[in-house]
């Protein structure tokens, strides 16, 4: 005949024999992360736990020892598992914590309550009289026990909760498994201790199979171990761009199905736990591994990116690699290497040299000329005003000469003469810069525009290049030229500031245009930050462009000057921008005027 405890002792036994196959299952997993072992711990307490109640089922009765002795073994698995279970939730969060020694205070509560409950039989505080059923009496420290272990396990619920929520959706498959495996053994033992449900000490270990078999059916069927929430991972799949995630020790952890057609791999299945230089070498790939170690080390423990381009030749393909650490919480956990395919830009760039070298050599002289034309003029000024420098330094230095024989002249009048020198020195100084800043930018100008020097620059320092080559059209022209910048200049910009004054000098110069001699018009240079991207404006208030230029501006050269022009300044700014800063041009016109934008992300 079948019994109530042969019906419990079969159950304890299949949860044990469940809880030995996840185990074995933990253990045999290669590079075993935090999470990983947070279960293993998880699992082995209650291992422990559920072993000693079989135990008590077989030899209590037939030996004759007192439950107390097996209350007191499995009190220990009891006692640890909250602390278990919040490092478990916190490890699924962050993927990693870090032990501290604040932490040891989580411990304080468990270590106390295993002592009180071996001591019981001297002080009486963990219960009076203990029984297999609710009519235990229990003393007034089971209930700071009882309270510490719930509170322990609703912020480990609530951090899985609001974790898996927040980056696979509520009605996740993960979200609802650890939901329900946390929650019923929970408001189970929380409705026996309110005494609004009847319970035994068996009550609860059987209620933990419904937590190991969600456990298990995440582990196994949802792939709760898996860095990449499901949701999140059907979202970089289909981007464009292929990743690798690295962990700290350079294994491959996560990657892209992107990653997998691009590169053309073989057996995608065998990637992930793979060293990053042995999946290069399987895979034949013509990679620069020096040269990504090297910016891996550059950017470890940093919020910095490093950023290389790299031509593949195996595959035929250019790329622009980005290198990002990933840190959380001021946490190193591993390496995003970004491969953006630039293939087409490079393709396109190339159709337009080989096709257009002509035209561009033609559009450079042109603008080269009407630059130095400009800077002839504004160069008259200062060369003036040294002149009158050298003159008034002339005369003072005659009039210190003659005074040295003069007794009627004393020190007082000396220091006067010196002073009069200093002044004209210092505003001869001033032109000085100023002619020297005009000749530094013009021959920042006056070299090729297929040049790729990358400097760091502000949008100060473009807006004065900008202005100091425009001055002389824009006075010539009568149009006053209002600059707002509206970015720090801590914000640095890197690249090609020639390339980037050449753009805003022929927008600025078609804007000038714009008005078809119509004087004391202003044009509008501006410059902001959205979203995430710097924003350099030039708005001018002619009449607008007609409907024929703006649909087809920026896809083939057009122009409205007519015969005087050739479309090609402002065909050359847009694919100067989209390959040389990554960024992008647009415009908004009307019958009040038109406003390009250049966008270029920081």
């Amino acid at each position: 005949m079948v019994t109530h405890d042969m019906i419990i002792l079969a159950i304890l036994v299949f949860l044990c024999v469940l809880l030995i196959s996840l185990l074995k299952f933990l253990l045999n997993q290669k590079n075993k992360k935090q999470l990983h072992k947070t279960f293993i711990i998880i699992f082995i307490l209650m291992l422990s736990w559920l072993g000693s109640m079989i135990l008590q089922l077989l030899f209590m009765d037939r030996l004759h020892i007192p439950i107390q002795y097996f209350f007191n073994i499995y009190f220990i698995s009891l006692c640890f598992l909250p602390v278990a279970f919040l490092f478990m939730a916190l490890s699924f969060e962050r993927n990693r914590v870090i032990f501290k020694r604040i932490h040891l205070l989580l411990f304080i509560i468990p270590i106390l309550t295993v002592i009180l409950v071996w001591t019981n039989d001297l002080h009486h505080l963990v219960y009076k009289e203990y029984s297999i059923d609710v009519s235990t009496e229990y003393g007034w420290y089971f209930y700071v026990h009882t309270f510490y272990t719930y509170f322990l396990f609703f912020v480990s619920l609530f951090i899985l909760i609001r974790y898996s929520i927040k980056n696979a959706g509520f009605f996740s498959k993960q979200a609802i498994l650890i939901l329900i495996g946390a929650l019923v053994p929970l408001v189970i033992n929380l409705l026996g201790s309110m005494q609004i449900i009847e319970i035994s000490i068996y009550t609860t270990p059987i209620s933990i199979a419904v937590t190991i078999i969600c456990f298990t059916f995440a582990i196994f069927k949802f792939d709760l171990f898996k860095i990449t929430p499901i949701a999140l991972q059907r979202i970089v799949d289909r981007i464009s761009d292929s990743y690798i995630v690295l962990n700290e020790n350079g294994s491959i952890s996560d990657f892209n199905d992107t990653l997998i057609k691009t590169f053309q791999i073989k057996n995608p299945t065998s990637i992930r736990g793979k060293h990053f230089e042995q999946f290069i070498h399987e895979n034949h790939l013509d990679l620069n591994v020096e040269k990504i170690n090297k910016s891996i080390q550059k950017v470890e423990n940093t919020n910095k990116t490093d950023e290389f381009e790299l031509y593949i030749s195996n595959i035929e393909k250019y790329f622009d690699i980005e290198i990002t650490s990933i840190i959380a919480n001021k946490q190193f956990l591993g390496t995003l290497i970004l491969f953006k395919d630039i293939t087409q830009h490079k393709k396109d760039m190339r159709t337009i040299q080989n096709n257009q070298d002509m035209l561009i050599e033609r559009e450079r002289l042109a603008s080269l000329g009407q630059m130095v034309g400009g800077i002839a003029h504004s160069l008259k000024t200062p060369i003036f005003s040294l002149s009158g420098g050298i003159e008034g330094l002339s005369y003072l230095i005659q009039e210190f000469d003659e005074s040295i024989e003069d007794p009627t002249v004393n020190y007082q009048d000396m220091h006067e003469i010196a002073k009069d020198m200093k002044v004209w020195i210092e505003k001869m100084k001033e032109h000085l810069s100023y002619m020297s800043e005009v000749i530094t930018t013009v021959k920042g100008q006056a070299v090729n525009l297929s040049g790729d020097d990358h400097v760091e620059f502000t949008i100060d320092e473009l807006f004065n290049h900008t202005n100091i080559l425009m001055k002389h059209e824009l006075q010539s022209a009568l149009v006053t030229l209002e600059i707002k910048n509206f970015i720090a200049n801590d914000v640095i910009l890197s690249g090609n500031i020639n390339s980037l004054v050449q753009v805003l000098n022929n927008l600025i110069s078609n804007a000038i245009q714009s008005y078809n001699g119509k004087l004391n018009q202003k044009i509008e240079l501006s410059a902001s930050i959205e979203d995430h991207s710097i924003i350099i404006s030039v708005k001018d208030y002619g009449p607008g462009l007609p409907n024929k230029v703006k649909n087809k501006l920026f896809k083939e050269m057009i122009t409205t000057k007519g015969k005087q022009g050739t479309g090609l300044g402002l065909f050359m700014s847009y694919s100067m921008i989209k390959a040389k800063f990554n960024g992008d041009i647009t415009f908004e016109t009307s019958s009040n005027g038109t406003t390009f934008h250049v966008i270029l992300p920081i």
